[in-house]
């Protein structure tokens, strides 16, 4: 019995992973893919960091802050435009999108 439990949980598990990474791209993630390639996986620049795999709460923070002006240097200039497109719920499903992406 519990080798059937201890199967069952870890097929859950997988496929509960599988259903996260294959979450849809929200339509605002086109912006993010220019530079930061299919997934937030393959940026097309070394400068530009990987989203893929990232913590949800430190997207949510560091998008809101290029938005809102606060952050500066490097890519500020690039990235405070392209945030100053996005919604409060945009930001939201972008973050949550790429946190889910391997």
């Amino acid at each position: 019995m519990a080798k059937i439990l201890t199967g069952a949980l870890l097929t859950f598990c997988f496929a509960s992973q599988s259903v996260l990474s294959a979450e849809k791209a929200p339509a605002k993630a086109a912006l993010c893919q220019a530079c930061h390639g299919p997934a937030g996986a393959k940026p097309i620049m070394d400068v530009y960091p990987k989203l893929n795999g990232q913590n949800k709460a430190y997207l949510v923070t560091i998008l809101k802050s290029y938005r809102s002006g606060e952050r500066s240097g490097g890519q500020s200039a690039v990235m405070t435009a392209q945030a100053k497109m996005l919604t409060d719920e945009d930001i939201e499903a972008l973050s949550s999108y790429y946190a889910s992406q391997p």
